[in-house]
């Protein structure tokens, strides 16, 4: 019995709309998460790809998040801010619905931001911030998560993963994007170190005394860890502030108290800043990204790789084969999910 199953591309979506939509979603909602797993799951990020079905479907029966719930966007008030209530419904539609905005507010302020309130969100970031870059735009996005992790010398979970990330467009090569949580491993790397038997690094998390542990479960049980100790501490809590208070929305800790221990997907809200090159350019910009791939093409001589490389590599060898390796596991268990 081999130990992965090859899925061909238009089965990814195929069986993401099934199991969406089988769990309680709408069909604008199960549309949005299937393209998000299907864009990740291309670039063989696994831990954001078809394995976030599991919670995609544990969020709905967790009886708190609205599949049919319909994103609400402010009124325009003239200012460089969007604002769109997504009526606990999942993060993605609510995006989707205002990034037109968003591109709009940016071209014309120069920097514009996005706040999302009341979503769920179990997603992958880099999508969201690789399309504004698409756009000719520089992008940031920033969400808490539940309290999973520990702040530098703490002992018990306080942030969330807290996720980062960024792009920079490019003129004739896809956008530098990285994506990263601020924890020195996403919550779902550790569940698939548990469900593969692995032991984790050291560093990445205590457990519920406050003891390294390289054991997943006792992780889970316990608290992860940031990355670079003080520094990610410091920018976890940056990330706190901007995504939650400064949006009047909810810190990692209200998050996982408002789950009441129920599972799913954490409720709180996402923040997405665009900045407009050509209004900070000088109007200079072929210079400026010209100096800009000078900087690339140092690291790249190096021997070293720039974010972003390795799954756009990916992409286009999946989409040249016309298919995409899981667990034979994780296949498994999502058929236990179809209606």
């Amino acid at each position: 019995m081999s130990e992965t199953v090859k899925l061909e591309l238009a089965e990814v979506k195929r069986l993401s709309l099934e199991i969406l939509t089988g769990a309680g979603f709408g069909a604008r909602h199960a549309e949005a998460i299937a393209n998000m797993i299907y864009r990740c799951q291309l670039d063989d990020c696994q831990s954001h790809g078809l394995f976030r079905l599991i919670i995609s479907a544990q969020t709905i029966k967790a009886g708190k998040a609205d599949g049919d719930a319909l994103p609400v966007i402010a009124p325009d008030d003239g200012t460089a801010v969007t604002r769109v209530d997504a009526g606990k419904g999942m993060s993605l539609l609510s995006v989707e619905a205002a990034m037109p905005r968003l591109i709009e507010k940016t071209r014309e302020h120069g920097v514009a931001a996005l706040a999302v309130n009341r979503c769920f969100h179990f997603s992958a970031l880099w999508p969201e911030v690789e399309d504004l870059a698409a756009a000719g735009l520089a992008a940031m996005a920033m969400v808490p998560s539940h309290a999973w992790v520990a702040p530098a010398g703490g002992s018990r979970g306080t942030f969330g993963t807290n996720p980062f990330a960024f792009a920079w467009p490019r003129r004739a090569a896809l956008p530098l994007v990285f994506d990263f949580a601020t924890s020195a491993f996403a919550r779902g790397e550790i569940e698939l170190y548990k469900r593969a038997g692995k032991p984790l690094p050291i560093g990445v998390a205590v457990d519920r005394d406050g003891n390294p542990t390289t054991d997943p479960q006792a992780a889970l049980n316990g608290a992860m860890l940031t990355f670079g100790g003080h520094k990610g501490s410091a920018l976890s809590l940056m990330i706190e502030l901007l995504a939650g208070p400064m949006i009047d929305d909810l810190t990692s800790m209200e998050s996982m108290a408002f789950s009441e221990g129920k599972g799913g997907a954490p409720y709180h809200g996402e923040i997405l800043i665009a900045f407009d090159p050509a209004k900070f350019n000088g109007g200079r910009g072929v210079e400026n990204d010209e100096r800009a791939e000078r900087l690339f093409a140092e690291i790249l001589d190096q021997g070293a790789r720039l974010p972003s490389q390795r799954r756009y590599e990916a992409r286009a060898r999946n989409t040249e084969r016309g298919y995409v390796e899981i667990s034979e596991g994780l296949h498994q268990e999502l058929i236990g999910l179809l209606p």
